[in-house]
């Protein structure tokens, strides 16, 4: 994983701890986690929620 053996993921980790506290890891997971979720529902329907385009029409319509 990126080259990273388990000495470099656990120091990783530890500096993650101190900079965040233990208390707010789980409310960081927390939210990664939703916005990775919301990245990949994006993805998944691109164009459903495209600014500027009110009419239903795709853009290949005006070509």
């Amino acid at each position: 994983m990126f080259g990273l053996g388990s000495q470099e993921l656990f120091l990783v980790l530890l500096v993650v701890v101190v900079l965040f506290g233990a208390k707010r890891l789980p409310q960081l997971g927390e939210a990664l986690g939703k916005g990775i979720r919301n990245f990949k529902s994006g993805l998944k329907t691109p164009g459903d929620k495209e600014e500027g385009r009110d009419d239903g029409r795709d853009e290949r319509d005006d070509a």
